[in-house]
């Protein structure tokens, strides 16, 4: 099984048809806050799919439902069963929808997409955080052959997928916030919603 591309590299395509909506958690805090538009452009700790290029490639993640963006981020770290989560790791963030104004082109880590390319999703998308060294090489081939992202079913969430897009890709308007309210974690509806999908897992929420 690989653990890294092969050559050639020919992968599945997943199309990610227009407006179809997608859920994302950014974070509103720090110098400058983010829109739920806003790719990152190269801040912060190293992720599955980031950072990578020369000048580096932005990336914006998303997923198909709001569950799964918040597994994706909030409890990206957090062990499966009981446990708990700091009140902090989330005050600043914000979970909101988003929709692709063309069809997207993105490599598919899943299902044949995975058999494709000769590896499984536990060298993939299923790793610890110490093998992103290795499987930011993922999103490099995927960029190189010219995919706008990658599509792959959360391993946190394997109901829903997961999606992580190119700044250098998707440009400014192929994404666009749709309207309505998101959800904001610090107080509120948004914090009662967030307590009781944890409260579902058996996580707790620790508040100083």
């Amino acid at each position: 099984m690989r653990r890294v591309p092969g050559r050639p590299f020919e992968p599945e395509e997943y199309v990610l048809e227009t407006n179809t909506i997608l859920f994302r958690v950014f974070s509103t805090g720090g110098m400058v806050p983010r829109t739920v538009t806003d790719f990152n452009p190269g801040k912060g700790d190293r992720t599955r799919f980031a950072f990578f290029g020369d000048p580096t490639v932005p990336v914006l993640y998303a997923a198909e439902s709001e569950e799964a963006a918040v597994c994706e981020s909030i409890l990206h770290d957090v062990p499966s069963g009981p446990g708990a989560v700091l009140y902090e790791s989330f005050a600043d963030r914000v979970c909101a929808p988003l929709a692709p104004t063309r069809d997207l082109s993105l490599v598919s880590l899943m299902g044949d997409g995975l058999f494709k390319l000769g590896t499984q999703a536990r060298y993939v998308t299923g790793t610890m955080a110490s093998q992103y060294t290795r499987t930011v090489r993922w999103a490099e081939a995927v960029h190189e052959a010219g995919f706008d992202g990658l599509v792959w079913m959360s391993n946190r969430r394997n109901t829903d997928r997961a999606f992580v897009f190119f700044g250098d890709r998707v440009e400014a308007g192929d994404l666009v916030a749709l309207p309505g309210t998101g959800r904001i974690f610090a107080a509120g509806a948004g914090f009662d919603w967030l307590a009781d999908y944890l409260t579902s897992l058996k996580i707790e929420i620790l508040i100083p």
